[in-house]
């Protein structure tokens, strides 16, 4: 831990050094730069206190997501005009290197100064995800988007051509900070009047007591004609605190399983339900959590045992890594998964049908919207909530709904 902080503390005042420089290159005033100075001093004790008194057995509070936000929204920044103004000293040294070695240039005078245009273009942009962050964390948390999306099977029971699904995942309770914000977005869920609802996911961050207030709020989601179904996330475990015992842990587990019911949903733990309409069905299988870097309760084969080949199959899986490492190439072919969990690291750019980038692409081949292999499909839900960082910066909350549509995908 020791050698942790060091670094940390080490990282952070070199940043606030070519931060300082910046500001002191364009702005002359003494007591500007001493104001800037303390402010920035009592911000960095602020943060370097707030990370390492984390408690373990309390997991994440709302004081730590503020203080995950403000060292986003203060070095984000920094970092960027860092990155400049190390590209100018690197010139400048070099530059120095040629007028001492080729012109045999005095040494006081050998070393360019730090140019006030280089200053003012890292300022410039550092701006830019200053303000992005900004906008995160007041507005963009809370900017949910309806996105919908159709998708065709040839062997899709006729029945159910036209069926609509509404997907939420990783609500996070206890991050909630807004009950406004919360009704309006079950009033979107209500507004989409699907067949289904399905929830992938993360109820809480880690205590089954976030949730409870929020409990009257989420049963105000209507009744669906075929079900309300959900699966486990990898943070209803209650995994990323220590617990006094066992016992506590797992009594969190149950309480955390009768969230679901009681917000009127029902939780598939590695089971599968037939839905039918009009006498056709098609089977919905929910496994518990499976992540490639995450808690692997979840049992595939033992969560469809029965279901046959020919069986038109939608399964409920949190973690898109599952996908894309046993259930893509299943043998039983499972048509459509739905999975969420990596909230496309709640920052990124997108440009619908156009353009997505996210960190997150970086750890997870499905990371958000639509994927296929050899005709099989997984949707990634972007999430409804947020952890960690209190906001969102590109990659907004979202409300899925997918239609299923019969027959072959028009070019």
């Amino acid at each position: 831990m020791g050698f942790r902080l060091l670094f940390f503390i080490v990282v952070l005042l070199l940043v606030e050094l070519y931060a300082f420089q910046a500001f002191k290159t364009i702005v002359k005033d003494r007591w500007f730069m001493v104001a800037y100075g303390v402010l920035s001093l009592a911000v960095l004790i602020y943060i370097v206190y707030g990370f390492f008194s984390f408690d373990r057995s309390v997991g994440q509070t709302r004081g730590m997501m503020f203080t995950m936000g403000l060292m986003l929204v203060v070095y984000v920044p920094k970092i960027v005009l860092t990155i400049v103004l190390l590209g100018e000293d690197i010139f400048r040294i070099g530059a120095s290197l040629v007028n001492y070695f080729m012109y045999n240039t005095p040494r006081k005078e050998m070393m360019p100064e730090r140019r006030k245009f280089i200053s003012q273009i890292g300022l410039g942009l550092a701006a830019i995800p200053f303000l992005s962050l900004i906008y995160g964390v007041t507005i963009g948390k809370y900017n949910f988007k309806v996105i919908k999306q159709r998708i065709f099977f040839p062997d899709l029971p006729d029945a159910f051509d036209g069926f609509t699904i509404t997907q939420i995942s990783d609500v996070h309770s206890g991050s909630f900070d807004n009950p406004d914000k919360i009704s309006y977005a079950i009033d979107l869920i209500n507004e989409q009047n699907s067949d289904m609802i399905l929830f992938t996911g993360d109820i809480v961050n880690t205590h089954a007591t976030e949730m409870h207030p929020w409990i009257e709020t989420f049963n105000r989601i209507k009744k669906h004609e075929y079900g309300k179904y959900s699966v486990l996330g990898n943070h209803d475990y209650g995994e990323y605190v220590t617990w006094p015992s066992q016992t506590e842990k797992n009594q969190n587990f149950q309480d955390i399983k009768d969230l679901y019911g009681r917000i009127g949903f029902n939780l598939l733990l590695n089971e599968y339900r037939f839905v039918e309409k009009d006498g056709q069905k098609i089977a919905l299988v929910g496994v518990e959590n499976w992540g490639k870097n995450f808690k692997q309760a979840g049992d595939l084969n033992k969560a469809s045992e029965g279901l046959q080949v020919e069986d038109f199959k939608i399964l409920m899986s949190h973690d898109p890594s599952h996908w894309d490492i046993e259930v893509k190439e299943h043998e039983k072919n499972f048509h459509l998964t739905f999975s969420g969990h990596t909230h496309g690291m709640q920052f990124g750019i997108e440009i619908p049908g156009y353009f997505k980038w996210s960190l997150a692409q970086y750890v997870y081949a499905q990371w958000a919207g639509l994927y296929e292999h050899l005709g099989r499909y997984i949707y990634v839900n972007r999430g409804f909530g947020f952890h960690a960082y209190p906001g969102r910066v590109g990659i907004m909350p979202e409300i899925t709904v997918i239609e299923l549509k019969k027959g072959e995908k028009l070019a």
